[in-house]
């Protein structure tokens, strides 16, 4: 449901609406507080949140209705104080089955957009049509990323863990020598180092647009946890893609950056020749060195597949672990029997499905829990 008023948050946004993060933060606490399955209480949220001008009423409604209404929103002057007026539908107990399932929904415009965002993480991804990938943009912006931590070697103070001798001799000192309570430390956690090589091939071409958003999601959240993510374009050459994706928080300015970067956009493949590029330039200099490293690729190998698995083997002794996420994986009937997989699979830590949202999702959890 989170997902469903952020996105309404940022047609806001794009509609004019000055909407700001913490704006958009009051709306979900306010909305948590009043009920999302609310239609009325999240409509005056909103309003009482996010428009911060009288002119900006009108606005809002027309966009309030085609988000959650799904029609055409009226063009006419309404009046900013007057809360929308709810159409009289019958009583649910004098429809049938079917009939009752669709006025519940059409009663309830949240639940409905809901239902259609939830369809909508677990369709392919090559499938959607260009409003599909529009509203599947959206849905980015709702996903939770969490990044996976390693042991620090300093220690810090704790509750529990060791006796820390230093701080507690210095601590009965301040008290004149008298016994106090004893000091304990233990290790912290530091954020491990991501590394993502999204392919940008031809076979790859229908997917690129959301791995890279995928790549700008894991890279913000480096940002704002003082982690190290990095991304790189894979094909017949081998791009560094994180500065363009670190400098803007905003994914479609990011991906435009990104896309002047790559020459060899939906260009053929040359996967071992590039991944050698990589460890020998990055990934032995520390880049992947104990990092999580993500592999986005069908595996569809022009040149040696034999390369291709000597690479993945040596990245295997440098990194901590080896997904390789692969769209086909997800679907009925596939089997890696592909030359480029088969060639890499001893050497990875797991294959996993990469072609919808959901499985995205899955992924992040998996890099996270790494």
């Amino acid at each position: 449901m989170d997902v469903v008023l952020a996105g309404f948050a940022r047609a806001l946004r794009a509609a004019g609406l000055p909407v700001t993060t913490s704006s958009t933060s009051a709306f979900l606490s306010a909305c948590a507080h009043v009920g999302a399955g609310d239609p009325g209480g999240v409509y005056w949220c909103g309003r009482a949140t996010m428009c911060h001008d009288p002119d900006h009423l009108r606005l809002y409604d027309r966009v309030f209705e085609a988000w959650f209404a799904g029609k055409v929103p009226r063009t006419g002057r309404s009046n900013p104080y007057q809360q929308p007026r709810v159409q009289a539908r019958a009583p649910l107990q004098d429809l049938p089955a079917g009939g009752r399932a669709r006025q519940e929904r059409e009663q309830d415009p949240v639940a409905a957009r809901a239902s259609g965002a939830e369809v909508l993480r677990h369709r392919d991804i090559a499938d959607l049509s260009a409003a599909d990938r529009a509203q599947l943009a959206l849905l980015f912006e709702g996903m939770r990323v969490r990044l996976p931590r390693r042991p620090a070697a300093r220690r810090r103070p704790a509750r529990r863990g060791d006796v820390d001798a230093r701080a507690t001799v210095r601590e009965q000192l301040r008290r004149g020598g008298e016994l106090g309570p004893l000091r304990w430390r233990r290790r912290g956690t530091r954020p491990r180092r991501v590394t993502v090589l999204v392919d940008v091939s031809g076979s790859m071409a229908p997917y690129a647009d959301a791995l890279l958003r995928l790549g700008h999601l894991l890279v913000q959240a480096g940002q704002a946890s003082g982690g190290r993510v990095e991304v790189f374009s894979i094909g017949t050459r081998l791009t560094r893609l994180t500065p363009a994706l670190a400098r803007t928080r905003d994914p479609d300015s990011a991906l435009r950056l990104a896309g002047e970067r790559v020459p060899d956009w939906a260009g053929g493949t040359r996967l071992g020749e590039v991944l050698r590029a990589f460890t020998d330039r990055w990934g032995a200099r520390g880049i992947a060195r104990g990092a999580v490293l993500v592999i986005c690729s069908d595996g569809w190998e022009r040149g040696d597949a034999a390369l291709l698995g000597e690479q993945v083997q040596r990245l295997s002794r440098l990194a901590r672990r080896i997904v390789w996420l692969n769209p086909h994986r997800g679907k009925a009937g596939y089997l890696p029997v592909q030359a480029g997989i088969a060639a890499v699979v001893p050497y990875i830590d797991d294959l996993v499905a990469g072609h919808s949202l959901a499985t995205f999702e899955d992924l992040l959890g998996m890099v996270g829990d790494a």
